[in-house]
């Protein structure tokens, strides 16, 4: 395989070539990389604030930002900037969300099991939004609202039992699913009467969320078409999509923009009848291509008829999706930009794991060394936020660039971060 250099729609939109080099917002990153270290993520901080004000404008009703696509209080702070809410699925969430300064009615709570110590929290807080998910949270903010807590909005997840293109692990919609309330059993009218007769919640619309890294629009379409019913109906105010907007992770690969979503969305909408407020909750496409990840390569091992193994400094810690879903990545030099990427390697991490691949056939310059930064594109979601410490891996470092240059949002891990949990007993 033999490949010609990067794509520039797989970069963040303030890449550029200079002198060869890459440098994004105007920061050379392998400057950066000798400066912070690597592994490094590297976030195009100008595409983020883009991101979040196209999402905003395509959803004039409102728009959350999926946090758990990636979250520090940085990246917190930027999109509440910007005029969108923030969507938090666990306490953890909301509380770096807080501790940013996210006002608690701008943030909406999420989660297929919340706790009662989370419900608590979120009632406490004083959040815009629960979306209900199981009767059994029903229970509790009824008995956390009996006990003196005031009664939250809610939304109602319902699952409309689509079956979306997309990895198995990463459909949400269909009937066999942990989340929401099925269409197809009954459960989505039982909630929502039950919602709507509950002195304890005031049941202001319906969410349904169908899968991540959907590229078709029709998709997005039937779910609203199965919403339809329930907020006629019962005449609810507001409904909200979700997420899930695929992104153009590889060679070839494209996909609609955010106000094309929108503008689907919308359309089934009026198609169907709706006249509430149409909501969404967008976290992929907002950061993905935002961000790249060095490495320093480590050693090349070339096995003779077989493959030859570029290994780097960081792996499956800070990029588990091709582990997980068999995710494609591109690799490239940001020492030369515009090289021809000729030579097919399979790039792999530093972990105990013989499924520890970043790129399984990645195509990479002929004279890749070792020493060599390299790079991945496209990895701003679900790379920091699903990372871990397997083999007592130091987790990399957070930057965000822009206008020349760069600030530190999240340090790299010392190894005493490794031990400071660790009561030694």
């Amino acid at each position: 395989m033999s490949l010609g250099p990067i794509p520039e729609y797989l970069l963040p939109d303030n890449a550029a070539s200079e002198a060869g080099r890459l440098a994004i917002g105007g920061v050379d990153v392998i400057e950066l990389a000798a400066e912070y270290g690597t592994p490094l993520f590297v976030y195009d901080e100008q595409h983020l604030r883009a991101r979040c004000r196209e999402a905003v404008a395509a959803f004039p009703d409102g728009v959350a930002y999926a946090t758990k696509a990636f979250l520090s209080q940085a990246m917190a702070r930027l999109a509440w900037e910007e005029g969108m809410l923030l969507d938090v699925a666990t306490g953890g969430e909301l509380h770096v969300a807080q501790a940013a300064g996210v006002p608690a009615d701008r943030l909406v709570m999420h989660g297929n099991n919340k706790s009662v110590a989370e419900l608590a929290m979120a009632l406490d807080a004083g959040v815009s939004r629960i979306v209900l998910d199981s009767f059994d949270e029903l229970a509790r903010i009824e008995s956390l609202v009996a006990a003196g807590r005031d009664r939250p909005d809610v939304l109602v997840r319902l699952n409309p039992g689509i079956d979306v293109h997309t990895h198995e692990y990463l459909q949400t919609g269909i009937a066999d699913s942990k989340f929401g309330f099925g269409v197809a059993s009954g459960d989505a009218h039982r909630a929502i009467e039950m919602a709507t007769a509950s002195s304890a919640m005031d049941l202001v619309g319906v969410h349904a969320h169908i899968g991540s890294q959907i590229f078709l629009a029709d998709s997005f379409s039937k779910a609203v078409g199965a919403l339809a019913p329930f907020l006629n109906a019962h005449e609810l105010d507001e409904v909200s999509i979700g997420g899930g907007l695929g992104v153009a992770y590889v060679t070839g690969e494209s996909a609609p923009t955010i106000t094309e979503w929108a503008e689907s969305v919308q359309a089934a909408c009026a198609e169907h009848g709706i006249v509430a407020r149409v909501t969404a909750e967008p976290g992929r496409a907002i950061v993905a291509r935002a961000a790249v990840t060095l490495y320093t390569v480590g050693t090349i091992k070339e096995i003779d008829s077989i493959r030859t193994y570029v290994a780097v400094d960081g792996g499956m810690s800070d990029n588990p999706r091709p582990v997980l879903y068999g995710s494609g990545y591109e690799a490239f030099l940001p020492r030369d930009v515009g090289a021809d990427r000729s030579k097919t390697v399979r790039i792999v991490g530093k972990h105990c794991e013989s499924g520890d691949v970043i790129v399984g056939d990645a195509a990479v310059p002929a004279d890749t060394a070792v020493g060599d930064i390299l790079c991945t594109p496209v990895t701003g979601a679900y790379g920091h936020s699903m990372g871990s410490n397997y083999n007592m891996v130091l987790r990399p470092a957070v930057v965000f660039v822009g206008d020349g240059d760069a600030r530190l949002v999240v340090r790299r891990e010392d190894y005493s971060d490794l031990t400071r949990r660790d009561v030694g007993v």
